[in-house]
């Protein structure tokens, strides 16, 4: 009989494009979602969890502006049906607010928190799971629900620790967008103001060649490189083509030279006080119809967040945000981190964006036939914990429990007692459960759990009712940088009375909070 070949050991690796999350990264995200919660709560938004699984026929065509439809998840068949891991937060509230419509209060106010899955190719600081923080409107057409999504996030944002002057919420409308394509001849007058270039074109544009529609999405994915390239590369990529820093060239439109100008006019429209901002982008789009009212809703954004104290010391309207292709359909937002962190290259460079948002009216009408206005806000939890870790907000380190160190095993009773007492008192603690047959290996544990205190009972202490207590933080100065002196006046280790315990506990652990 054949010798049965032994089954490999599994490898014990992290899948491509994860990660694990330990202890202080776990700690801090959970702390950073409760106080962006407390900030939606206080909105009067509801919490929802909806499931991880959606059917295929739910999420319909997969992340914002991929064509191919199975692009972009992790799908699997189940009895003939196609599920697939939630790729975003907003297509599972489609669902739901179709769903559970007749139940609802309309508008219906929800926020949500949690992880999400893309099947997309992995790069540094791209991970396939992350976590995203929502909130959205659902059934409210004013753009007033915009401008309370916008003060709202600049609350959040502060109220995690970024401070004001550090960060910028910029706002525009992709209905101005239109009126630019409209100004080029490359969006249908008769199109729906309310609507995309790429919903626009399906449903009102049936004249419009497919050369043209090409030409628009690529005039929407110039303007959100104007960051990069400035005025004079958008230029270039909107005519012959761009040769980039790396040297490779990047094909342009094909615009003539005349019809550029709407286009930088557009761009440079932004001016440090709002009316003339306005003002600059009633005279870019022309006499657009649809461009016209994207002017007005943003006039009408400004005025009610202004009414509300927020100025453009935080919110600012700024005509190069685009914010994807076919996914928003009026007001869209973006909140930009503006201190400086240095890169990978060890170049100093700005944070960047940290959370994002918009209009999206067509989304809950693929399951209605009725359109719903919607508008909505995202932020990058990993993102947003960066920026705070950068700022010094974060340490990436979290404080470990005191440690109930075991001098004798049939005591350990006695030593779960003071663990008990400590937790009790809301100290975290516990007790040291390893071979305690060599004490060394106790502080060497302790050191590891990043422990602030030890507690020592031998049976001498045990007798006299007192325990010794080892400040660990202060002896790891004392040892590093402390003179003799220093070290004999400032001893890492007191003996107490237990039943002073907690409270020595505490002094202990407050000195060094």
């Amino acid at each position: 009989m054949a010798k049965q070949k032994k089954q490999p050991r599994p490898k014990a690796e992290t899948p491509k494009g994860f990660r694990d999350y330990f202890g202080a990264e776990v700690t801090e995200r959970s702390e950073m979602l409760r106080k962006i919660a407390e900030v939606y709560h206080r909105y009067g938004f509801d919490p929802l969890e909806t499931s991880g699984v959606e059917t295929v026929e739910a999420l319909g065509k997969f992340l914002p502006d991929v064509d191919r439809p199975n692009e972009g998840v992790f799908a699997f068949d189940e009895d003939g049906t196609w599920l697939a891991l939630r790729y975003d937060m907003t297509a599972p509230l489609a669902r739901v607010a179709a769903q559970f419509r007749n139940d609802l209060p309309s508008p219906y106010r929800r926020y949500t928190m949690g992880p999400v899955w893309r099947n997309e190719k992995p790069g540094p600081g791209r991970f396939r799971q992350f976590y995203q923080c929502d909130a959205d409107t659902v059934g409210a057409p004013s753009v007033a629900a915009d401008a309370e999504i916008c003060a709202m996030l600049s609350d959040c944002l502060e109220a995690v620790g970024i401070a004001r002057g550090d960060y910028v919420i910029r706002v525009n409308n992709r209905k101005v967008l239109n009126g630019v394509l409209d100004q080029l001849g490359l969006v249908d007058q008769g199109a729906d103001p309310g609507r995309t270039v790429d919903s626009a074109v399906k449903q009102a544009m049936r004249d419009v060649t497919l050369s043209n529609l090409e030409k628009a999405q690529g005039v929407l994915r110039t303007l959100d490189k104007f960051d990069k390239v400035g005025v004079d590369g958008v230029r270039k990529l909107l005519t012959t083509g761009l040769l980039d820093s790396s040297g490779a060239f990047i094909e342009g439109i094909g615009l003539f030279e005349d019809q550029v100008e709407p286009v930088v006019s557009f761009l440079t429209s932004r001016s440090d006080d709002s009316a003339k901002t306005l003002s600059n982008l009633r005279n870019a789009v022309g006499r657009s119809k649809i461009g016209q009212r994207g002017v007005s809703e943003l006039e009408e954004i400004v005025v009610l967040l202004d009414a509300a104290g927020y100025g453009p010391d935080r919110i600012i309207i700024d005509p190069s945000v685009v914010r994807g292709l076919g996914y928003y359909t009026g007001p869209v937002y973006e909140a930009e981190l503006t201190f400086d962190v240095q890169n990978d290259k060890g170049q100093t460079v700005q944070f960047g964006s940290v959370a994002g948002g918009g209009r999206y009216d067509d989304l809950v009408k693929r399951f209605t036939g009725q359109e719903v206005p919607a508008t909505g806000v995202s932020i990058g939890v990993d993102r947003l914990l960066a920026a705070l870790r950068a700022t010094g907000k974060l340490k990436g380190e979290d404080a470990g429990p005191v440690i109930v160190t075991v001098m004798d095993r049939a005591r350990m009773a006695e030593y779960q007692a003071m663990a008990s007492t400590l937790r009790n008192a809301g100290i975290r603690a516990e007790v040291y459960l390893g071979n305690p047959k060599n004490f060394g290996n106790q502080l060497k544990y302790a050191d590891k759990r990043r422990s602030p205190v030890a507690i020592i009972q031998g049976s001498d202490e045990a007798e006299r009712g007192v325990v010794q207590l080892k400040d660990l933080i202060l002896g790891a100065k004392l040892a590093q940088d402390a003179t003799l002196e220093e070290w004999k006046s400032q001893p890492a280790q007191t003996e107490v009375p237990l039943e002073d315990l907690v409270a020595q506990v505490r002094a202990m652990i407050d000195r060094h909070a």
